[in-house]
């Protein structure tokens, strides 16, 4: 049974990074990965693309052909690829049990009341993956109210539309210290609770939230989203290697990823941690890396990479004594990874 992941996102909010950086983390914990285009407007891909929409229907010939502005042009690329579903389900036959990323465009209107994605992944769906949908949002929202409360009703209004086991992630969550203090702990935004306890800085950003009418449009929807219940965040900085585990054990959770045979041979130590959700980060840990003692960390992780890169220059002398401390560190972590089943043999 192959699993995917459905990325989707406004523009600007890390989708295509998101979709390199996971396939690179996933190639390096023995998991084969393959990502799809489904973006006719993304005509430099960073990552190894194994379909792409821009070879059944380019950008630019629609736009020319049927008089269209870009926006109306992905659409019109998108109602055309569910008219042709069959090319993206060939194509998927050919992956054979890869797991899938599909990097989609940032129209949000494709995942909030389009259809054309929907029937898409409906009937990719019935191919037999098992697809999660992964809604991406700067964390650059948690600076204004306003956008913060926006992108509530964006991420409600995705879950409800994609119809699909669904995670909303804060990306770039590693440059939020940059852009000033936050009136809450992260735990608030990311938890989606108290919400009324929002409403004075709302008022604050702009003085015109004070008149009655916009008292009652608030209230009215931070009532809804609480109503619904449904809308929660994960954070991600996509070049952290703990980060990046704590996603992807929360999208394997949603999505009921389970490894089979072909993976877990001679898998490493690091390779099944992975997957056991080995020292993965709750909300708290990702507050004070990134935003409490960030400089600090910053500086360990600088000053062991410093390290690194000299035991790498180090004689061949070393070799037997660094070989001894890597299996004392195997012995370790062993320690503290639940029994998965998977019996570890390690390469020569």
């Amino acid at each position: 049974m192959p699993f995917a992941q459905i990325v989707i996102g406004p523009p600007g909010s890390g989708k295509s990074t998101y979709c390199d950086g996971m396939q690179q983390f996933m190639s390096a914990i023995g998991r084969k990965c393959s990502v799809v285009n489904l973006d006719p407007a993304n005509d430099h891909t960073s990552y190894p693309c194994a379909l792409d929409i821009r070879d059944l229907v380019p950008l630019e010939q629609i736009m020319e052909d049927e008089e269209l502005g870009p926006n109306g042009g992905v659409l019109y690329a998108l109602e055309e690829l569910e008219h042709n579903v069959e090319w993206l389900q060939e194509g998927l036959d050919g992956l054979g049990e890869d797991y899938v990323l599909f990097d989609c465009p940032g129209q949000v209107e494709l995942f909030t009341h389009h259809s054309s994605l929907r029937n898409v992944f409906f009937r990719i769906q019935k191919m037999g993956y098992r697809l999660v949908a992964l809604h991406l949002t700067d964390s650059y929202c948690l600076t204004l109210p306003s956008l913060y409360i926006s992108t509530l009703l964006l991420s409600l209004r995705s879950m409800l539309q994609m119809d699909l086991p669904h995670l909303n992630v804060l990306t770039k969550i590693d440059k939020i210290s940059s852009y000033g203090p936050l009136p809450f702990d992260l735990e608030f935004y990311t938890e989606v609770q108290d919400l009324p306890d929002i409403v004075p800085h709302l008022l604050e950003e702009n003085p015109m939230m004070r008149h009655p009418k916009f008292e009652g449009l608030n209230n009215a929807v931070i009532e809804l989203v609480e109503d619904f219940g449904l809308v929660g965040f994960e954070t991600l900085a996509v070049e952290d290697k703990k980060s990046m585990m704590t996603l992807l054990h929360s999208i394997d959770r949603a999505g009921g990823y389970a490894f089979g045979g072909a993976e877990g041979a001679n898998d490493t130590v690091w390779q099944v941690a992975v997957r056991d959700g080995m020292r993965t980060m709750n909300v708290r840990d990702v507050q004070e890396r990134w935003i409490d003692r960030k400089e600090e960390f910053d500086e360990i992780e600088r000053k062991q990479l410093e390290e690194e890169a000299k035991a790498n220059e180090a004689p061949s002398l070393t070799d037997d004594a660094g070989e001894e401390e890597e299996d004392s560190d195997i012995e370790e972590m062993q320690r503290h990874i639940p029994d998965s089943g998977v019996k570890i043999v390690r390469r020569p």
